[in-house]
C-alpha cells in the first residue's frame, strides 16, 4: 500500500485473479476513480483503493496496460491526480514454435561446396522475441535414408540454413539417390532446457546432376579465318555470382583462350597445329572473397590439322646412279618427300607422277615411279651410256590441295666388273695411349678400284670386317683420292682390351657384276696396341638427379654416388662444392661414398646444383667431377607477413567509419590461390580500439572502433593464419599513425 502516485507494476501473464496494490487515503479525499485501459479484467475498489486483476493477461494480446487514478472529496471534486499507473505484463513461454511451411522443398546439385546453403526452413514464437522463450534452435532429428554413418546434410542452428556436408559433398550422386527426407525439429528456450516446446516438420530435396564439370575434348580447326574470339564451350557452377577464371598447367608465354563472367570459354587467336597440337588447362570458380568454389575443371583442347601445308622435296636435286647393265623392272632409287600436315591422315598422304623426262632417248617412258612410295624403277630396257650419260626427271609430288616438283637426275655409269685391291695386305702395328682423344687419326690405308671414276663403281667403303665388336674404330673415305683414314669412335680402355687384330675389307657402293665376287684382295689387317695410362676415378653415372623437401634435418642421407678408379685404386672425395645462386647456399659433407646436408640455409631456389670432386689416393691428379641436382621440394615453412607497400594511417581526429586496406603474402609455392585469416591479437587494448574484417583471400581492412585516438602512432598485433598444411601463424605489429592530414588525405 502508498500514497496516491505515478506508479509502476510488472505482472507475469497467466497466473489468474489476484490484488496488485492499495492506494492510502489522504484527507479530504474518500474515494479513487480509475480510466484508461482496463481490457474488462483490470479494476480499482473506489472506497478502499486496492487495485485488483479479476482474470489473466495475456502478453501476446497487449503487452503494456496504461491507467490514470485520481482521489476524489466528499462531492466528486478531484482532490489529486490523475496519476499514471503502468502495468507491464511480463511473458511467460507459453507458446511452441511453428513452422511457415507444413513441408518444404530443395534442390541440391551433386558436389555442391559443403556449408553452403541451398535453402532455409522458418519457424517463428509469439512469445517475447527478447527472451529465450522465442530463441530457436533448428536441428536435424531424422535422415530418410542414411547410407553413411554421418549425414549427408547440415543444418545452421540458429538460421536454418540447410547445406551439404563434408560427407555429402562427396558422396550426393543421383545416379544412386535422388530424394531424401529430412525430419528438421526446432526448439524454443533456444534448445537449451528440456522442457522447451518442439515443432518439427518434413523437407523433401531432390539430389540434381552437378553443373560443374569439365567439357568433353574440344576440337578446334587450325588457321581459323573467323573473327576472334571464337566461343568453344561454356561451363557452369553449382552456384550463383561466381568468379571464373583460367589456371595454366603449362607456363606459356601466352595463353590463347579466356572466359568470361558467364562461362564462356573463347579461343582468342587463329592456333597452328603444326605448331602446338594440344593444349591443357585448368577452370576454376571463386566467390568474392577469392577462395575457391569447385573443384579445378582440367580442359584439354586438340587442334584438329587442315591441309595447309605443301609436299616439301627432301633434297633440291636427287642423284640416282644405274649401272649400264641393270634389268629392267628393277628399283633404282626413292624420291623422299615430306609434309608438316598431320601424320597419317588424308592431308599429308603425298602422291608421286614423273612429269617429264629429259632426254626422251631412246624411248619416253624409260621410268616409272610408284605413286604411293616413291620407289622409282626401270620400265622394261636397261640403259645405254651411249644414248645418254644422264636424264632429268620432273617428279610431281602432290596432297590433296598442293603440288610441288622434285628434280632428279639419273646417272648411267659404268658397270662394277672391277674389285678394290688393297697396296698391302698388312699394315704391321699401331700403338696408341688409352686416352687419345676421339676423332684422333692413327691409319692411312689406300685401295684401288679400276672401274670408271667418281661413279659409285669405283667409290671405295672401308670397313672393319673382323676384331672390333664395339665399334671402337670408324674408317672414312677421301672421296677423290680413295684413302682411308682409320679414326678413334670410342674411348679406349687398356684395363678392358689391350690389343685389336683388326680385318679391313674394301667394297663399291654399287653392286658388282654377277660374274664378279669380292676376294682376299679387298682385306688387309693390322694390329692396334692400346698402352696404358694412370686415368683419373669414374663415376657410375654421369650425372646424379634426387629430389628433397626443404626441411630436411642436418645430416639427412641426401644420395649414395659410386666410383671407382680404372687401376683398382681407392678414390676419395676431395671437395664438394655447392654453385651459389642468388646467395643461397648449403654445405655437405662426404664419407666414403654418402653425401650428408651439413649446413643448410635452403630458401629461395628449388634447384641447386653440386659439384663432386674424386681423386685418385695414389695419385691426387687424377680428379673427375659429377653433378648431382637436387631438386627442392616446397613445404610450408614461411609464415605469413604483411606486404604493406604504404605506412597504414588515418586522419586526426578519427570521425568513424574509417578503414584501411592490409594484405598477406607468404614466401611458400601456392597452388591455385593463397588463403588467409586475419585476426587481432587476444589483448584488451586491441579489441577495444580496432577490428577486421576480411575483404578477400589475401587482403582485409583494419578499422578503429571509436574516435578518442590521440594523435600518435599505435603499434596493432594481428595474428595471420596460412591456412597451409601444417598451418602457419604469425603476430606481427602494425604501425597505425593517427595524423592530421592535408587536404589530400595524407599525413602532413
Amino acid at each position: 500500500s502508498g500514497p496516491l502516485k505515478d506508479t509502476n507494476f510488472s505482472v507475469q501473464e497467466g497466473g489468474g485473479p489476484r490484488i496488485l496494490h492499495q492506494f492510502t487515503l489522504e484527507p479530504p479525499a474518500v474515494s479513487f476513480r480509475m480510466s484508461g485501459e482496463k481490457a474488462g479484467i483490470i479494476d480499482l475498489e473506489p472506497k478502499t483503493g486496492i487495485l485488483y486483476i479479476n482474470g489473466s493477461l495475456d502478453w501476446e494480446t497487449k503487452q503494456v496496460h496504461k491507467l490514470q487514478v485520481e482521489s476524489l472529496d466528499e462531492s466528486g471534486n478531484v482532490v489529486k491526480g490523475p496519476y499514471a499507473v503502468t502495468i507491464y505484463v511480463e511473458d511467460i513461454n507459453d507458446n511452441p514454435p511453428e513452422f511457415n511451411n507444413t513441408r518444404y522443398f530443395g534442390v541440391v546439385r551433386q558436389n555442391s561446396r559443403p556449408g553452403k546453403p541451398f535453402m532455409y526452413v522458418h519457424a517463428t514464437d509469439r512469445d517475447d522475441p527478447t527472451t529465450p522463450h522465442a530463441q530457436l534452435s533448428y536441428s536435424i532429428l531424422h535422415h530418410f535414408p542414411n547410407p553413411y554413418e554421418e549425414m549427408l546434410f547440415q543444418i545452421d542452428s540458429a538460421t536454418g540454413a540447410i547445406s551439404p556436408s563434408k560427407t555429402g559433398s562427396y558422396y550426393l550422386d543421383p545416379q544412386k539417390q535422388d530424394t531424401f527426407t529430412l525430419v528438421v525439429s526446432v526448439k524454443d528456450m533456444a534448445g537449451m532446457t528440456t522442457n522447451a516446446f518442439t515443432s518439427s516438420v518434413d523437407v523433401i530435396i531432390i539430389v540434381r546432376e552437378s553443373l560443374w564439370k569439365a567439357p568433353p575434348t574440344i576440337y578446334i580447326k587450325e588457321n581459323s579465318t573467323q573473327a576472334h574470339p571464337v566461343n568453344i564451350s561454356k561451363v557452369q557452377s553449382n552456384e550463383p555470382d561466381v568468379i571464373y577464371d583460367i589456371f595454366e598447367k603449362e607456363k606459356m608465354p601466352r595463353l590463347p583462350f579466356s572466359i568470361s563472367k558467364n562461362g564462356d570459354i573463347y579461343v582468342t587467336e587463329p592456333l597452328d597445329r603444326e605448331e602446338k597440337d594440344t593444349y591443357t588447362f585448368f577452370v576454376v570458380s571463386k566467390d568474392n572473397k577469392g577462395e575457391l568454389v569447385d573443384k579445378p575443371l582440367q580442359i584439354h583442347i586438340i587442334v584438329e590439322d587442315i591441309n595447309d601445308n605443301p609436299p616439301v622435296c627432301q633434297k633440291d636435286l636427287t642423284v640416282i646412279e644405274v649401272q649400264e647393265n641393270e634389268i629392267g623392272g628393277s628399283n633404282i632409287g626413292t624420291v623422299l618427300a615430306t609434309d608438316m600436315d598431320k601424320e597419317d591422315t588424308l592431308n599429308s598422304r603425298l602422291r608421286f607422277k614423273i612429269q617429264s623426262q629429259e632426254p626422251e632417248v631412246p624411248a619416253k617412258n624409260l621410268f616409272y615411279i610408284q605413286q604411293d612410295t616413291g620407289n622409282l624403277h626401270l620400265s622394261g630396257l636397261s640403259l645405254n651410256k651411249r644414248d645418254s650419260a644422264k636424264y632429268s626427271l620432273k617428279v610431281l609430288v602432290s596432297d590433296p590441295a598442293f603440288q610441288t616438283i622434285c628434280d632428279v637426275e639419273v646417272h648411267v655409269i659404268d658397270i662394277n666388273d672391277q674389285i678394290p685391291i688393297f697396296e698391302k695386305s698388312d699394315y704391321n702395328n699401331v700403338t696408341v695411349a688409352e686416352n687419345i682423344p676421339i676423332g684422333t687419326v692413327i691409319l692411312e690405308i689406300q685401295a684401288t678400284d679400276g672401274d670408271e671414276p667418281a661413279t659409285g663403281s669405283s667409290l671405295i667403303v672401308y670397313q672393319v670386317k673382323e676384331g672390333d665388336p664395339n665399334n671402337t674404330f670408324i674408317i672414312e673415305t677421301d672421296s677423290e683420292t680413295n684413302r682411308g683414314f682409320v679414326k678413334i669412335n670410342k674411348a679406349l680402355d687398356f684395363e678392358t682390351m689391350p690389343v685389336y687384330n683388326l680385318v679391313i675389307n674394301a667394297t663399291n657402293p654399287e653392286p658388282l657384276v654377277p660374274s664378279v665376287q669380292y676376294n682376299s684382295s679387298s682385306l688387309t689387317t693390322f694390329k692396334v696396341f692400346v698402352t696404358n695410362v694412370d686415368e683419373p676415378p669414374v663415376f657410375l653415372k654421369p650425372v646424379y638427379k634426387t629430389e628433397v623437401s626443404e626441411d630436411i634435418p642436418v645430416n639427412t642421407l641426401v644420395m649414395t654416388v659410386e666410383a671407382y678408379d680404372p687401376e683398382g685404386d681407392s678414390v676419395r672425395v676431395s671437395k664438394i662444392v655447392l654453385k651459389e645462386v642468388k646467395g643461397k647456399y648449403a654445405q655437405y659433407s662426404a664419407s666414403g661414398k654418402t653425401l650428408f646436408l651439413r649446413k643448410s640455409h635452403f630458401l629461395l631456389e628449388d634447384v641447386h646444383v653440386i659439384c663432386i670432386l674424386l681423386n685418385s689416393t695414389d695419385n691426387v691428379a687424377q680428379k673427375s667431377k659429377v653433378f648431382l641436382i637436387l631438386h627442392l621440394r616446397d613445404v610450408n615453412d614461411n609464415a605469413p607477413q604483411l606486404a604493406m607497400d604504404y605506412p597504414a594511417f588515418f586522419c586526426y581526429p578519427v570521425s568513424g567509419g574509417e578503414r584501411t586496406l592490409i594484405q598477406a603474402t607468404d614466401a611458400d609455392e601456392q597452388f591455385f590461390y593463397s588463403k588467409f585469416t586475419f585476426s587481432l591479437a587476444d589483448e584488451m587494448n586491441t579489441r577495444n580500439n580496432w577490428e577486421i574484417s576480411k575483404v578477400n583471400a589475401t587482403h582485409a581492412y583494419l578499422s578503429p572502433k571509436h574516435a578518442n585516438f590521440e594523435e600518435k602512432e599505435y603499434n596493432v598485433p594481428i595474428i595471420l593464419n596460412d591456412n597451409g598444411d601444417p598451418p602457419l601463424e604469425n603476430k606481427v605489429n602494425l604501425k597505425v599513425s593517427i595524423c592530421k592530414c592535408s587536404s589530400e588525405n595524407s599525413c602532413f
